[in-house]
């Protein structure tokens, strides 16, 4: 869970990155963002194996990174199990 907060442009946003199991042997990586305490916006990519999901997610995240969200404390591991 990433946060980008900026009280000078009024902005509160969150992004979120899921790597869960499909039903069907696949790997599911749900991105999901918004305004914090507001509505959002999902979609969900699959992929044939646990390592692709995870290089999705760690590039989606090194680029919100990149434009100034920052982790969230407390807000634990988003790679499922």
């Amino acid at each position: 869970m990433l946060h980008r907060i900026d009280h000078v442009r009024r902005m509160a946003r969150f992004y979120s990155v899921e790597i869960r199991p499909t039903l069907f042997g696949e790997w599911a990586v749900r991105r999901e963002w918004g305004r914090i305490g507001g509505a959002s916006r999902a979609i969900q990519h699959t992929v044939a194996t646990r390592a692709e999901a995870e290089r999705l997610a760690a590039e989606r995240l090194a680029l919100k990174r990149r434009r100034g969200y920052v982790p969230v404390a407390g807000a634990g591991s988003s790679t499922g199990p």
